[in-house]
């Protein structure tokens, strides 16, 4: 009658144990698409990714940089002080999207060009999101600003 128990027990346990491992994996296997990784156009220039590679890059917009050119893509350049990255954009850009301004985008490198899917904006005149600012401070090109 004990061993009947314990090797219930034991199949309990394992069964267990195999459904978290599963559930696990699979969860990572959801998530894959789902993180994109922050780089710095100084990062980007340094090791370029590969072209399947979808990740994050954030900066200052180039000023006289931006160039709307016919239907809806949009070309600017996108720099953090030390190197520069052209970056192609089809779509809609935010309202406060603007030169001398941080922005991140979403996309991936091709040819030398970063290839935007999805572009954001700061949303007030002190918001930077916090990796532009790490990557601006870093190249020594980070100005604090004098808000309130």
């Amino acid at each position: 009658m004990k061993t009947l128990k314990k090797r219930r027990r034991v199949q309990i346990i394992l069964v267990a144990i195999v459904a978290l491992a599963l559930s696990t994996v699979l969860i990572g296997y959801a998530m894959r698409d789902g993180i994109n990784y922050f780089r710095s156009p100084s990062e980007v220039i340094a090791e370029p990714p590969q072209p399947s590679v979808v990740f994050r890059i954030g900066g200052l917009v180039e000023e006289g940089s931006i160039e709307r050119g016919q239907g809806e893509t949009v070309r600017f350049v996108v720099t953090d002080g030390g190197e520069s990255v052209p970056v192609a954009f089809k779509g809609v850009l935010p309202d406060l999207f603007a030169e001398n301004q941080g922005m991140v985008g979403t996309g991936s490198y091709v040819n030398g060009v970063f290839e935007a899917t999805e572009i954001l904006a700061k949303h007030d005149e002190t918001y930077m999101p916090k990796e532009v600012v790490d990557a601006l401070k870093e190249q020594g090109v980070y100005k604090e600003s004098g808000g309130s």
